[in-house]
């Protein structure tokens, strides 16, 4: 079972872990969440925003959080952002679950939310929870309610 936690406060205590296996696969965006968040650049508090934690078993193993896009935007819009999955708890739904459950915060406040997939592979993830690819905007791909 995943269990998804609305991160207030603080990082979870365990959140080094993940930071660690981002920096291993070459990914930065877990590094920039911690010092975002330790220097209080971003705290994802405002109207429609959140970062939430996903445990299994008691163990943290994933991370997400959506924010209001930071490009210029026709009409309200939220980005989904700092995604990240353990590699053992891959393909076990837990992406799909923090997407989900962002996603669903984001349409009580926006009709349209982004993401920057960073890679063919994340734009293919991304597309198969139904965003669309764009192209000459800030994102890679959107949802719209």
């Amino acid at each position: 079972m995943i269990q998804l936690v609305r991160i207030i406060d603080e990082l979870p205590g365990d959140f080094e872990r993940l930071r660690t296996a981002a920096a291993a696969e070459g990914h930065r965006h877990i590094e920039r969440l911690d010092e975002d968040w330790n220097s209080g650049a971003q705290r994802f508090a405002g109207d429609g925003e959140a970062l939430l934690a996903a445990y299994q078993e008691g163990e943290l193993v994933g991370i997400g959080g959506i924010t209001r896009e930071p490009s210029e935007t026709a009409e309200p819009a939220l980005r989904i952002r700092r995604l990240f999955v353990s590699p053992q708890a891959r393909r076990t739904g837990v992406a799909r679950t923090i997407v989900a459950a962002l996603a669903q915060e984001g349409f009580d406040n926006a009709a349209l939310i982004t993401v920057h997939a960073g890679d063919p592979a994340a734009g293919a993830f991304w597309e198969a929870q139904g965003f669309q690819p764009v192209t000459g905007l800030a994102w890679s791909h959107e949802l719209r309610r």
